[in-house]
């Protein structure tokens, strides 16, 4: 019984012992749908029709005309990244176990965020005339 009780305990502990990075890269969306400026560079062509550019970079935030009736697409993202690290002593965890003191902590949190905005204009038969990208980190 006793060393089941410290089995658990150790694995409580150890499992507080992941990184801020492990815990966000398990956390986070799979990039393969994501839009970044590389993706923008490498897919979209002048030429192209429409539907590979829904292909390439999924459906539109807005769809508007221009002066001409043309249409034009937008394609707005944000993203917020938010890294918390957290740290114990193991000292603390083990006088907390034993019920003499309290455990020593510390941690720090990072917040960052991007964006990305991609401006597709259309020709009259529906192709790829012109495209323009903005991207920000903050």
């Amino acid at each position: 019984m006793k060393r089941t009780f410290v089995v658990i305990i150790l694995a409580v502990f150890l499992s507080g012992c992941a990184s801020a990075a492990r815990h966000a890269e398990l956390t986070q969306n799979s990039n393969a749908d994501r839009i970044t400026v590389g993706k923008v560079q490498k897919e979209i062509r002048i030429g192209m029709p429409s539907s590979q550019v829904i292909e390439a970079l999924g459906s539109p935030n807005v769809v508007t005309t221009d002066e001409e009736r043309r249409e034009v697409w937008v394609y707005d993202k944000i993203a917020t990244d938010v890294s918390y690290s957290n740290s114990e002593s193991g000292a603390g965890v083990w006088l907390l176990i034993v019920g003499v003191g309290g455990s020593g902590r510390s941690g720090s949190q990072s917040t960052s965020q991007r964006t990305l905005t991609v401006v597709v204009k259309f020709d009259k038969d529906q192709k790829v005339r012109d495209f323009a990208y903005h991207s920000s980190s903050f």
